[in-house]
């Protein structure tokens, strides 16, 4: 302990070192209070969406219950799904920060409305938001070679290397204790906040050790890095130079190329085209007789074939069988688009054994369920809710059944 006290003193004597270690301190506190923050305005958005939603269902229902009209109440009413954030969240917000946590949707046609909004394309999202993955994995790099470049060529370059190696009982010992009390230094700069984060956040404690796991996973890389180059024997700015064209390449020049040969290599159309394509499907429908339309969608959804027969004036029900017929006649199209999505994201992930930067974020993301798994398990929830949105209310469109006041309350609800 008293060998380790005094390497302490020698590192706070050196002022680059303090600044380092200050500012790894800062910033991995800014990151994790600016993520919760993030994340409790999230949270905050999704309490005001249900009270707001009630507002607007009770304005409808006052209206609706004078004509009874269940196709009215399906056609008008907006039914809020939300995508609660994890507890660990706030440490990598992922997807979070471009793809949708909140969406209201209607009976109608679901694809176009699960994808009408998108204007992104979240696999080329790369750095992200400012957060802790963000901090641990572009800016701790510099850190550790800030810390670590000149440990060895620095003492050379002043002339004291021979005598530290001649003095009995060092050699690596003393490496191992500099290395280790900089190291250590640099880890509890990161996880002491992310920790209190964690604590006020109410992670669980698995998942806390698992990120800290890899906080150390991930520092001990670099350091493992910048030792190695320190062996060449080198000159320090020649190390500071060299580590620095490495953390390029390996946590932004690499990981890019990477991402574009995916995208490259697993070509995948945007959301919105599916939106096209569900649109042009439901306006087709004004253009052919009714009896086609009814006829497709019947065949799908035999229980309600015994509906009674359309008349000459319009009917809700052929309007939402029109728009369920357009959602099927794009499932293909659909299919392919998540399997495409899911195939970049697994290949973004084998990548990861390779490129230790986007193995850490993808990790981390997994953790804080704010990856594309996440957002495609969110998309999951919300098309199994409008199956019983949409079964709810044929069961009054198909059989010519009043719906008044009382049966608003009578929808499903989204339960997250």
């Amino acid at each position: 302990m008293t060998l380790i006290a005094h390497e302490l003193r020698l590192l706070l004597r050196s002022r680059m070192a303090v600044l380092t270690l200050l500012l790894v301190t800062l910033l991995s506190i800014a990151a994790v209070a600016a993520g919760m923050a993030e994340i409790a305005r999230q949270r905050d958005v999704i309490a005001r969406i249900q009270p707001k939603q009630a507002q607007d269902t009770a304005s409808i229902a006052a209206w609706v219950d004078k004509t009874k009209d269940a196709g009215n109440a399906a056609y008008y009413s907006f039914h809020a799904t939300w995508d609660t954030p994890a507890p660990l969240a706030f440490a990598a917000l992922g997807l979070r920060d471009v793809a949708p946590y909140i969406l209201r949707v209607r009976a109608l046609g679901l694809e176009a409305q699960l994808y009408d909004g998108e204007a992104f394309n979240p696999e080329l999202a790369l750095p992200g938001r400012f957060d802790f993955a963000f901090v641990l994995v572009y800016l701790t790099p510099l850190f550790v070679i800030a810390l670590f470049h000149d440990m060895v060529s620095g003492e050379r370059e002043a002339g004291r290397l021979r005598m530290l190696d001649a003095i009995a009982g060092s050699g690596r010992h003393l490496w191992a204790r500099r290395v280790a009390l900089r190291g250590g230094l640099l880890f509890v700069a990161l996880g002491t906040p992310l920790t209190i984060g964690a604590i006020l956040s109410h992670v669980p404690g698995i998942l806390l050790l698992a990120v800290l796991g890899m906080t150390a996973f991930y520092l001990a890389f670099w350091i493992g890095v910048t030792l190695l180059i320190g062996r060449l024997r080198w000159s320090s700015v020649a190390n500071a130079a060299t580590l620095a064209g490495l953390w390029l390449v390996l946590t932004l020049v690499l990981p890019t190329l990477a991402h574009v040969a995916i995208n490259q290599a697993v070509p995948v159309g945007q959301g919105v085209e599916l939106t096209l394509a569900q649109r042009e499907a439901v306006n087709r429908a004004w253009d052919i007789p009714r009896d086609a339309t009814m006829r497709a969608f019947y065949a799908g959804h035999p229980e309600w074939q015994d509906s009674p027969p359309l008349t000459d004036a319009f009917h809700y029900k052929w309007y939402f069988a029109f728009h369920q017929v357009g959602d099927e006649s794009v499932a293909q199209q659909v299919d392919a688009y998540r399997r495409g999505i899911e195939t970049r994201d697994a290949a973004a992930r084998t990548i990861g054994w390779l490129l230790p930067s986007v193995g850490v974020q993808a990790v981390l993301t997994r953790l804080a369920k704010t990856d594309m798994q996440a957002q495609l398990a969110y998309q999951d929830r919300i098309r199994a809710f409008h199956k019983r949105l949409r079964d709810f209310y044929y069961g009054y469109l198909f059989t010519d059944k009043p719906f008044g006041k009382a049966d608003f309350d009578k929808a499903p609800r989204f339960d997250g």
